[in-house]
């Protein structure tokens, strides 16, 4: 393999706001959907906060409508309530974790680990970011308009075709950002498969490189699924058709069924990814091989591809299906299990004796091993009709999914932005305030989530605004009013870590401690063949690697 080093600073391109609007260098574009998502993110965060507030106590608040723009009030709580959660819950999923991941770490790193000089689609590339950005900006619009979405992330009819908000928003946001991940996804993947450096073989990719072509080829595979779903919801709502009205011969649960089939293989595009980012990070910081790599990729990563669209049902045990169908999909769910098991030890034996270093990106993979156990604990009796029929409708299901899929793939995005900051600016984010934003967000997150699998269990439903005395009685409306003030107060202790680490970050950016190259000493090409910061063109000069070479040779 080629071994030369590169210690001068690159050219970087033109700077300005023309340069970053008409760029097609993939690091830029991955900024982009960084700013993007993060934004994102923080808005979807105040709707969470939004909702803990009102729900911190029985009866009305007065104050979610302030959350959704609702300034003179002409919302009913409960109207305002669906908004906030529509919001979050698209916002969240559409806005943060699939574009953060298959937008902003796919695009900064995926072609620098395979020694390329850019992605396949230059273009393309450029256009997919910028549909994202139309689908926020649509998103946003939300918050300004009259007849606001209240449809929640899933869209279910006849609700969506019936009330007055404004599904149209809602399908249009989907449709955007549906398509700019599609033109992601064969963006990458051909990238992936034509532009590996002279020498590379497929045992010789990174786990991330892996994991962002079998997460990117589910959403190749599904997303147009999701797409015709919400059209033809669009078609119900503002032209008559009735394919999901039961009195014209349509069905409401056929729509359930093309989200889910959409949408649980959704899981694993942002699982995947996630899982991709902390195995590098932890091979690197433990200084250790990938522990049973063939078995992680091909019975892991794409063992998850076979498997995915096979288990969407369990999401429906309640709603209708056959005996013989939920049974048949307790039996998929649970054999889900099978092909996680072998990432997940794999992961434990890359750490196996391991030469630990645990700086900040270290520490937010170590508490993705922590939500992956309790995360996926806490999914085994939502795989098991008996169990669902009491847990499918209540707070656990949301705990539970915040634990193995928002948490776990916001840390892992967290922690690549701080993996990667010195290849990004030269310079290190880690610091006393990144630590203590890494405590707050640790405690803030496990304090917010498990009361609620707590009174989840004794029944509190989801997406319920009120649990006042006269309906739930007055010995559970106390016990779980004590269970939403601990959340509550969690959330808020998690709202000033990430406040910390967004600061932490811009200000590393332009003032932090400047590092030398490759300060955490890893093997990738990222790290040791690119230009330093990483500049336009990525690498000084053609990489070739050898037969040997694999970017986790520790042992040499």
């Amino acid at each position: 393999m080629t071994t030369a080093t590169y210690d001068h600073a690159p050219a970087h391109s033109g700077g300005g706001i023309g340069a970053w609007i008409f760029t097609t260098d993939h690091k830029r574009v991955g900024i982009l959907y960084l700013i993007g998502s993060m934004a994102a993110f923080i808005v979807a965060g105040l709707m969470a906060i939004g909702i803990r507030i009102e729900q911190f106590a029985p009866g009305e608040s007065g104050l979610i409508q302030y959350f959704v723009g609702d300034i003179g009030k002409r919302m009913t709580t409960g109207d305002a309530y669906n908004t906030a959660l529509y919001f979050h819950g698209a916002a969240m999923i559409l806005g943060f974790l699939i574009p953060g991941l298959t937008g902003f770490a796919a695009n900064y790193l995926v072609p620098t680990m395979i020694g390329a000089k850019d992605v396949a689609f230059p273009r393309i590339n450029a256009l997919s970011v910028w549909l994202f950005y139309c689908g926020i900006i649509l998103a946003l619009l939300t918050f300004v308009i009259p007849d606001k979405p209240d449809v929640m992330w899933t869209g279910y009819p006849p609700y969506s075709i019936k009330t007055a908000g404004n599904t149209a928003l809602y399908v249009f946001t989907v449709h955007l950002i549906g398509f700019s991940s599609i033109l992601g996804a064969v963006n990458f993947i051909t990238t992936i498969i034509y532009m590996r450096a002279p020498g590379m073989g497929w045992n010789q990719l990174n786990m991330f490189v892996w994991s962002i072509l079998t997460g990117l080829t589910i959403q190749l595979i599904f997303v147009p699924v999701l797409a015709a779903a919400v059209t033809l919801l669009l078609l119900d709502k503002y032209v008559g058709t009735g394919f999901f009205d039961s009195a014209r011969g349509g069905d409401p649960l056929l729509y359930e069924n093309l989200f889910w089939f959409y949408s649980h293989p959704a899981v694993y595009v942002i699982f995947l990814p996630a899982m991709g980012l902390v195995y590098d990070i932890v091979a690197t910081m433990a200084k250790k091989n990938i522990f049973n790599y063939k078995a992680a990729v091909y019975g892991g990563m794409c063992g998850l591809v076979v498997i995915s669209g096979e288990v969407w049902v369990h999401h429906l045990y309640v709603a209708g299906m056959p005996n013989w169908l939920r049974i048949g999909m307790t039996m998929t769910t649970l054999m889900i299990s099978l092909p996680v098991g072998l990432m997940v030890l794999s992961l434990w034996g890359t750490l196996y004796k391991g030469a630990i270093t645990y700086n900040v990106a270290m520490m937010y993979a170590g508490l993705c091993f922590v939500l992956l156990l309790f995360g996926g604990l806490t999914g085994i009796p939502l795989a098991i009709v008996s169990m669902t029929v009491h847990f499918a409708r209540t707070s656990f299901v949301h705990a539970h999914f915040h634990f193995i899929m928002g948490l776990f793939a916001a840390y892992a995005v967290f922690a690549s932005v701080y993996f990667w900051f010195p290849a990004m600016t030269g310079r290190t984010a880690d610091n006393a305030v990144s630590k203590l934003a890494f405590w707050l967000n640790v405690i803030g997150t496990q304090l917010t989530f498990w009361p609620l699998f707590i009174i989840g269990v004794d029944g509190m439903p989801r997406r319920y605004w009120d649990y006042s005395p006269e309906v739930v009685g007055a010995v559970r409306s106390e016990n779980w009013t004590f269970y939403h003030h601990l959340s509550t107060y969690g959330a808020a202790i998690t709202a000033a870590g990430i406040f910390l680490m967004i600061v932490g970050w811009v200000y590393s950016a332009f003032a932090g401690a400047h590092v030398g190259r490759n300060p955490w000493g890893s093997k990738s090409l990222e790290w040791t063949h690119a230009s330093y910061p990483i500049g336009p063109g990525n690498f000084p000069e053609e990489v070739a690697v050898s037969a040997d070479w694999t970017p986790y040779n520790y042992a040499k």
